[in-house]
Parts: structure tokens; C-alpha cells; sequence
């Protein structure tokens, strides 16, 4: 069973609760985004029975006609392994899906073959796929100019991995101006659709004025359990979709994001208390 600080953020053990979760969503105006936890497998069996399983899940979301995207993470169906299982569990679950897929961004060292596979398959399902772009990544500028013209979707975060001095901006204030800038470039530059993966005020205000200028579509996303009463407000208005990770592995979830950064961990207790 999982405790109440940890079921805040995880929406159940289950793909059955995990739909139920989105069921109640749709209801009030929220989008789903559902993400099996699990990652960094070494085994392809474990990242076939994983790439399985989201094919399953595909199968339940048409029959329920539940409103639903996927959010796979490369290490976890198959990268790990090499780039040929990665490629090929990701093509058959792209392939079982009626509804979008998003790939998710690890840390810079799958990068490359991230958004080379993202490319790959939007191009043959004509958008039907998404990819994460992190703005600490001093590389992310160029990432984008190469993006722009793709067809999908392009989600833009913070970044939460503790890349090196080299290649990623660490203080805050920088990694903020590095989003405003590449938030800007993005509503100028990209017609397929943006989104805004972002908890902060100040962004998506930003989004907001952009889209006001430029009419780009656009769509925010935020975790399940953080800011989720802005996230109904904001669904009266705009596209919101909330990324809802699910699974038996939800101890190893919950106890990186809180480790990742000491942040977290008030951000965790804020979220609780401000929901």
C-alpha cells in the first residue's frame, strides 16, 4: 500500500487506479499523462515486459475511451540494454497507441538518441509523438532550432538531473533566464504545439503573454499533487495536462525526487498543504 505522502504524488499501483485517476481528471477539465514507473534497466526482459506493459495500457485507455497520452523514459525500455531494444519497444508502442505518446528526457548522456528516435517517429506518425527538452542544458538552443520544423509536440522543464558544470547552467537564475528565452524562441518559431512543463507562477504567466502574441498553441503540464488546485483554475482557460507516474515502483520514485534536490523535499510538504 502506498502512504499518503507518497499517494499525493502516485496515482496508484495499478493501471486500473492509474485510469481511474485520469477518469476523475477529464472530469473537471485536465488532461492525463500516464507514466509506468520503472528505469535504468540493464535486463531486456525487464524493459520488454515494461514496453508490454504500456501496450496493454494503450489497449485499456481506446477501450475505456479514457482522454490519455503515454510518457515512456528510454532507459526504461530498453536503452540500457543498447539502442536496438530501445528503438524497437518504443516502435510497437508508438504503434499500439491511438493516443499521443511522449518520450521522456533523461540525463544528457541519452540525449542524442532521444531526440533521434523522437524525430524518426514524427515524422512517420506525423506528430503523433513528443518529446521533453531540458533549459539547464546549454546545448537545449541549438536542440530547438533543430526541433522547430518537426512535426509533435516539444515539452519544455526546468531540468532535474545534476548534469556537470560544462554542458548545463546550475544556478537557478540562470537555468529561469535560459527557459524565458527558449520559452520565447519556442512560441515564435514552433506551430505544432508547445508545452509548458512547469510549476512555476512566473512561466506560465509568461506562456500566457506569448500565446496572446503569437497564438500558438500551447499546453501546461504539471505532476500529479503539485499545484493541482491552479491546475483546475488553469483548465477553465488553457490545455492542462497532469503527468500521473503509477506502478509497484513508486517507493524508488518518491524517494529520488525528494533526494534529487533538498528542495524537493519542502516542495513535496508544499505541495501537500497548498493542493
Amino acid at each position: 500500500m502506498i502512504p499518503p505522502i507518497a499517494s499525493n504524488f502516485v496515482a496508484g499501483e495499478t493501471a486500473a487506479a492509474a485510469i481511474d485517476h485520469v477518469d476523475d481528471l477529464n472530469a473537471r477539465g485536465v488532461h492525463g499523462i500516464l507514466n509506468l514507473l520503472g528505469e535504468h534497466y540493464e535486463e531486456r526482459e525487464n524493459a520488454d515486459a515494461d514496453a508490454d506493459a504500456y501496450v496493454d495500457l494503450a489497449n485499456a485507455l481506446a477501450e475505456r475511451e479514457t482522454d490519455a497520452c503515454l510518457s515512456v523514459k528510454p532507459s526504461q525500455i530498453g536503452l540500457g540494454v543498447g539502442d536496438a531494444a530501445f528503438e524497437e519497444n518504443l516502435a510497437r508502442i508508438v504503434a499500439a497507441a491511438d493516443c499521443f505518446v511522449w518520450i521522456d528526457m533523461e540525463d544528457h548522456t541519452t540525449t542524442d538518441v532521444t531526440l533521434d528516435a523522437f524525430e524518426r517517429h514524427a515524422r512517420e506518425t506525423d506528430g503523433n509523438v513528443g518529446v521533453c527538452v531540458q533549459a539547464n542544458l546549454k546545448r537545449t538552443g541549438e536542440d530547438l532550432e533543430r526541433l522547430a520544423d518537426l512535426p509533435g509536440k516539444v515539452r519544455l522543464v526546468k531540468g532535474a538531473y545534476d548534469e556537470p558544470a560544462e554542458i548545463a547552467y546550475r544556478e537557478k537564475a540562470r537555468v529561469d533566464e535560459a527557459y524565458r528565452e527558449y520559452l520565447t524562441y519556442m512560441f515564435e518559431h514552433f506551430e505544432d504545439g508547445i508545452a509548458v512543463g512547469s510549476h512555476d507562477p512566473a512561466m506560465i504567466e509568461l506562456a500566457q503573454d506569448l500565446h496572446a502574441d503569437h497564438g500558438t498553441p500551447f499546453e501546461i503540464q504539471m505532476l500529479t499533487g503539485v499545484r493541482e488546485r491552479a491546475q483546475f483554475d488553469l483548465a477553465e482557460e488553457y490545455e492542462v495536462y497532469q503527468y500521473i507516474p503509477y506502478g509497484s515502483k513508486w517507493f524508488s520514485y518518491f524517494y529520488r525526487r525528494i533526494r534529487e534536490r533538498k528542495q524537493n523535499a519542502l516542495f513535496a510538504l508544499r505541495a501537500i498543504v497548498g493542493r
